[in-house]
């Protein structure tokens, strides 16, 4: 039986890997519980109905928005969206 590294369910596969130092909280490697994190992240935010938006800015304006979000004590992705509607409510 070959193992893999994703599983989970059969940790005792991996019991024989002594290292030197803290514990493992987690037995998969860094690498792939990025992955894992980042799939489970895109799930719930479909779940709450959230659609990804990628642009690039420039510099300048991304280090203004970053002020502007930490000024208000907001994420900068809250203050983009709150923009956004804004404008749209104008044009409409």
């Amino acid at each position: 039986m070959a193992k893999s590294e994703t599983d989970r369910t059969t940790i005792d596969l991996f019991e024989d890997e002594k290292r030197p130092g803290r514990p493992k909280t987690n037995p998969l490697p860094r690498e792939i519980q990025l992955k894992v994190n980042k799939r489970n992240q895109i799930r719930r935010d479909r779940a709450r109905g959230l659609k990804r938006v990628e642009f690039k800015v420039s510099s300048e304006l991304y280090q203004a928005l970053s002020d502007m979000a930490e000024a208000q004590n907001i994420s900068r992705s809250a203050l983009i969206e709150t923009i956004l509607q804004e404008k749209l409510a104008v044009n409409r």
